[in-house]
């Protein structure tokens, strides 16, 4: 029983940062679940819904099909644009 609360508890967190990469990257639900069709998710849009939602949770195998049809679409985005120093010059990202 222990093992199964964790794991539900593990698979809580992946759910709520997903839903966070979601937000934050301003990508809509029908474009997250027609990537996630596209790489085999099986859940519907209504379902995938319910499950970013927290009113169910996707087998293990479809949400880490989410998360990566998710980082799939956050990784074509354009990135974001960096202030520029008095001198005109934009420095490198992580720095």
């Amino acid at each position: 029983m222990r093992e199964s609360m964790e794991g539900r508890g593990t698979q809580e967190q992946q759910r709520r940062l997903t839903v966070l990469a979601i937000e934050s990257a301003g990508l809509g639900l029908h474009q997250v679940w027609l990537r996630y069709f596209e790489y085999t998710g099986i859940a519907g849009q209504t379902e995938l819904e319910a499950h970013l939602q927290g009113l169910m949770i996707l087998p293990v195998e479809q949400a880490d099909i989410l998360a990566h049809a998710v980082n799939e679409l956050i990784d074509e985005l354009p990135p974001v644009p960096r202030a520029p120093y008095s001198n005109g010059e934009i420095p490198p990202a992580g720095t």
